[in-house]
Protein backbone atom coordinates (compact mmCIF):
# COMPACT_ATOMS: atom_id res chain seq x y z
CA UNK A 1 0.00 0.00 0.00
CA UNK A 2 0.99 3.56 -0.95
CA UNK A 3 2.80 5.09 2.46
CA UNK A 4 1.15 8.10 4.08
CA UNK A 5 4.38 8.47 6.55
CA UNK A 6 5.21 12.53 7.33
CA UNK A 7 8.10 13.94 9.15
CA UNK A 8 5.19 15.99 10.11
CA UNK A 9 8.07 19.04 10.26
CA UNK A 10 7.54 22.19 8.47
CA UNK A 11 11.00 22.79 7.38
CA UNK A 12 10.78 22.81 3.26
CA UNK A 13 13.45 20.16 3.41
CA UNK A 14 11.03 17.79 5.31
CA UNK A 15 7.84 18.45 3.30
CA UNK A 16 10.28 17.84 0.33
CA UNK A 17 11.14 14.45 2.01
CA UNK A 18 7.08 13.72 2.19
CA UNK A 19 6.84 13.51 -1.29
CA UNK A 20 9.79 11.68 -2.70
CA UNK A 21 11.87 10.72 0.58
CA UNK A 22 10.35 6.84 -0.25
CA UNK A 23 12.72 4.12 -1.19
CA UNK A 24 13.09 4.12 -5.26
CA UNK A 25 10.99 7.23 -5.65
CA UNK A 26 13.66 9.44 -6.50
CA UNK A 27 14.95 6.25 -9.33
CA UNK A 28 11.76 6.49 -10.34
CA UNK A 29 12.12 10.45 -11.19
CA UNK A 30 15.78 9.87 -12.71
CA UNK A 31 14.05 7.03 -15.19
CA UNK A 32 11.63 9.66 -16.32
CA UNK A 33 14.22 12.69 -17.05
CA UNK A 34 15.21 11.67 -20.43
CA UNK A 35 12.08 9.98 -21.47
CA UNK A 36 8.16 8.73 -20.32
CA UNK A 37 8.50 5.33 -19.38
CA UNK A 38 5.74 2.27 -18.95
CA UNK A 39 5.31 0.55 -15.82
CA UNK A 40 6.97 -2.44 -17.66
CA UNK A 41 10.09 -0.29 -18.54
CA UNK A 42 10.53 1.18 -15.13
CA UNK A 43 10.22 -2.48 -13.92
CA UNK A 44 13.42 -3.11 -16.34
CA UNK A 45 15.20 -0.26 -14.87
CA UNK A 46 15.23 -0.62 -11.63
CA UNK A 47 15.16 -4.94 -11.65
CA UNK A 48 15.74 -4.80 -7.48
CA UNK A 49 12.14 -3.46 -6.85
CA UNK A 50 9.36 -5.40 -6.75
CA UNK A 51 6.32 -5.04 -8.62
CA UNK A 52 4.24 -4.05 -5.64
CA UNK A 53 6.20 -1.48 -4.32
CA UNK A 54 7.41 0.15 -7.53
CA UNK A 55 3.60 0.57 -8.10
CA UNK A 56 3.37 2.01 -4.29
CA UNK A 57 5.63 4.73 -5.59
CA UNK A 58 4.26 5.71 -8.91
CA UNK A 59 0.96 6.26 -7.18
CA UNK A 60 2.54 8.21 -4.38
CA UNK A 61 4.64 10.26 -7.20
CA UNK A 62 1.28 10.82 -9.13
CA UNK A 63 -0.99 11.64 -6.17
CA UNK A 64 1.48 14.07 -4.60
CA UNK A 65 1.56 15.78 -8.36
CA UNK A 66 5.42 15.06 -9.21
CA UNK A 67 4.77 12.55 -12.25
CA UNK A 68 1.35 11.97 -14.40
CA UNK A 69 -0.35 10.05 -16.98
CA UNK A 70 0.89 11.01 -20.52
CA UNK A 71 -1.03 13.92 -21.93
CA UNK A 72 0.20 14.90 -25.03
CA UNK A 73 -2.09 14.26 -28.02
CA UNK A 74 -1.54 10.55 -29.44
CA UNK A 75 0.63 9.75 -26.13
CA UNK A 76 0.58 6.52 -24.54
CA UNK A 77 -1.62 6.98 -21.48
CA UNK A 78 0.56 3.88 -19.78
CA UNK A 79 3.16 5.82 -19.72
CA UNK A 80 4.41 8.17 -16.89
CA UNK A 81 5.72 11.64 -17.50
CA UNK A 82 6.93 14.09 -14.68
CA UNK A 83 4.73 17.28 -14.39
CA UNK A 84 6.12 20.39 -14.49
CA UNK A 85 6.67 20.76 -10.56
CA UNK A 86 8.25 17.29 -10.98
CA UNK A 87 10.89 18.46 -13.56
CA UNK A 88 12.11 20.74 -10.98
CA UNK A 89 13.92 17.74 -9.54
CA UNK A 90 16.31 17.25 -11.97
CA UNK A 91 19.08 19.11 -10.53
CA UNK A 92 18.68 17.98 -7.54
CA UNK A 93 19.30 14.99 -8.91
CA UNK A 94 21.85 15.42 -10.81
CA UNK A 95 23.77 16.73 -8.14
CA UNK A 96 23.21 14.43 -5.85
CA UNK A 97 24.12 12.13 -8.42
CA UNK A 98 27.71 14.23 -8.60
CA UNK A 99 27.91 13.66 -4.70
CA UNK A 100 27.31 10.07 -4.73
CA UNK A 101 30.14 9.51 -7.07
CA UNK A 102 32.01 9.60 -4.19
CA UNK A 103 30.26 6.75 -2.23
CA UNK A 104 31.46 2.90 -2.45
CA UNK A 105 30.18 0.93 -5.73
CA UNK A 106 27.23 -1.49 -4.42
CA UNK A 107 28.16 -5.57 -4.14
CA UNK A 108 27.40 -7.69 -7.27
CA UNK A 109 25.42 -8.00 -9.29
CA UNK A 110 24.47 -4.13 -9.62
CA UNK A 111 21.92 -2.80 -11.68
CA UNK A 112 22.80 -0.04 -14.13
CA UNK A 113 19.96 1.56 -16.75
CA UNK A 114 20.33 3.04 -20.12
CA UNK A 115 19.14 6.65 -18.32
CA UNK A 116 21.90 6.36 -15.83
CA UNK A 117 24.51 6.25 -18.61
CA UNK A 118 22.53 8.83 -21.01
CA UNK A 119 22.75 11.66 -17.97
CA UNK A 120 26.12 10.52 -16.95
CA UNK A 121 27.09 10.89 -20.75
CA UNK A 122 25.26 14.54 -21.63
CA UNK A 123 26.64 15.73 -18.23
CA UNK A 124 29.98 14.89 -18.62
CA UNK A 125 30.89 14.85 -22.44
CA UNK A 126 32.64 17.98 -23.76
CA UNK A 127 33.00 17.55 -27.79
CA UNK A 128 35.26 20.45 -29.44
CA UNK A 129 33.52 23.33 -30.32
CA UNK A 130 34.97 23.92 -33.62
CA UNK A 131 34.08 20.40 -34.45
CA UNK A 132 31.32 20.30 -36.89
CA UNK A 133 28.37 18.71 -35.42
CA UNK A 134 27.64 15.22 -35.45
CA UNK A 135 25.03 12.80 -34.83
CA UNK A 136 25.04 9.39 -33.28
CA UNK A 137 22.31 6.74 -32.81
CA UNK A 138 22.66 4.59 -29.80
CA UNK A 139 20.70 1.38 -29.34
CA UNK A 140 20.63 0.81 -25.35
CA UNK A 141 18.26 -2.01 -23.76
CA UNK A 142 16.45 -2.01 -27.57
CA UNK A 143 15.25 1.56 -27.28
CA UNK A 144 16.90 3.79 -29.50
CA UNK A 145 18.82 7.38 -28.77
CA UNK A 146 19.54 10.20 -30.31
CA UNK A 147 22.75 11.91 -29.57
CA UNK A 148 24.39 15.43 -30.88
CA UNK A 149 27.48 16.82 -30.34
CA UNK A 150 27.19 20.41 -31.27
CA UNK A 151 28.70 23.92 -30.20
CA UNK A 152 31.21 21.77 -27.30
CA UNK A 153 27.41 20.33 -25.80
CA UNK A 154 26.38 16.88 -25.68
CA UNK A 155 22.29 16.63 -26.79
CA UNK A 156 20.16 13.36 -25.81
CA UNK A 157 16.57 12.96 -27.03
CA UNK A 158 14.58 9.77 -27.61
CA UNK A 159 13.93 8.08 -30.63
CA UNK A 160 14.98 7.98 -33.99
CA UNK A 161 17.54 10.68 -35.45
CA UNK A 162 16.80 11.55 -38.78
CA UNK A 163 20.14 11.05 -40.43
CA UNK A 164 23.11 9.53 -38.38
CA UNK A 165 27.31 9.46 -38.96
CA UNK A 166 26.92 6.23 -36.73
CA UNK A 167 25.01 3.64 -34.71
CA UNK A 168 25.88 2.17 -31.58
CA UNK A 169 24.18 -0.82 -29.80
CA UNK A 170 25.02 -1.63 -26.16
CA UNK A 171 24.21 -2.95 -22.86
CA UNK A 172 24.24 0.10 -20.45
CA UNK A 173 27.42 -1.13 -18.51
CA UNK A 174 29.50 -1.94 -21.84
CA UNK A 175 28.73 1.86 -22.84
CA UNK A 176 29.49 2.77 -19.63
CA UNK A 177 33.04 1.44 -19.73
CA UNK A 178 33.60 2.72 -22.97
CA UNK A 179 32.86 6.06 -21.93
CA UNK A 180 35.34 5.62 -19.83
CA UNK A 181 38.13 3.67 -21.68
CA UNK A 182 37.48 4.17 -25.54
CA UNK A 183 40.51 2.08 -26.19
CA UNK A 184 38.22 -0.82 -25.91
CA UNK A 185 36.04 -0.31 -28.78
CA UNK A 186 37.89 -2.25 -30.79
CA UNK A 187 37.99 -5.55 -29.02
CA UNK A 188 34.13 -4.60 -27.93
CA UNK A 189 33.21 -4.86 -31.59
CA UNK A 190 35.07 -7.79 -32.55
CA UNK A 191 33.51 -10.16 -29.24
CA UNK A 192 29.90 -9.02 -30.64
CA UNK A 193 29.33 -6.85 -26.97
CA UNK A 194 28.77 -3.59 -29.15
CA UNK A 195 27.85 -3.82 -32.89
CA UNK A 196 28.72 -0.22 -34.75
CA UNK A 197 27.23 1.04 -38.19
CA UNK A 198 28.42 4.00 -40.17
CA UNK A 199 31.12 6.15 -39.47
CA UNK A 200 33.53 4.60 -36.88
CA UNK A 201 35.25 7.49 -35.99
CA UNK A 202 31.64 9.24 -34.66
CA UNK A 203 31.64 6.92 -32.20
CA UNK A 204 35.07 7.27 -31.35
CA UNK A 205 34.59 11.61 -30.81
CA UNK A 206 31.82 10.61 -28.69
CA UNK A 207 33.64 8.21 -26.62
CA UNK A 208 36.61 10.46 -26.11
CA UNK A 209 34.21 13.32 -25.45
CA UNK A 210 33.99 12.04 -22.02
CA UNK A 211 37.39 10.00 -21.51
CA UNK A 212 39.32 13.30 -22.69
CA UNK A 213 36.95 16.45 -22.68
CA UNK A 214 37.62 19.79 -24.44
CA UNK A 215 38.57 21.96 -22.31
CA UNK A 216 35.81 24.26 -19.82
CA UNK A 217 36.39 26.72 -17.59
CA UNK A 218 32.71 25.64 -16.10
CA UNK A 219 33.43 22.23 -16.71
CA UNK A 220 33.47 20.84 -13.27
CA UNK A 221 30.51 23.08 -12.03
CA UNK A 222 28.37 21.29 -14.93
CA UNK A 223 29.44 17.50 -15.27
CA UNK A 224 27.76 15.07 -13.62
CA UNK A 225 29.47 11.60 -12.57
CA UNK A 226 26.22 9.01 -12.48
CA UNK A 227 26.97 5.74 -13.31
Amino acid sequence: MPTSRSYRDSCAIARALDVVGERWALLVVRELLLAPRRFSELRHALPHVSSNLLADRLRELEHNGVIRRRQAPAADPRAYELTEWGRKLEPIVLALGDWGSDAPEPPAPAALSATSVLIFLRGAARPDPAAPPTTCRLELDGRVWTVRLASGRVEVEPGEPATAAASLRADPKTLSTLLVDPATLATACADGSVAVVGDLSAIGRLLHAVSDPWPSDDHHSRSVTYR
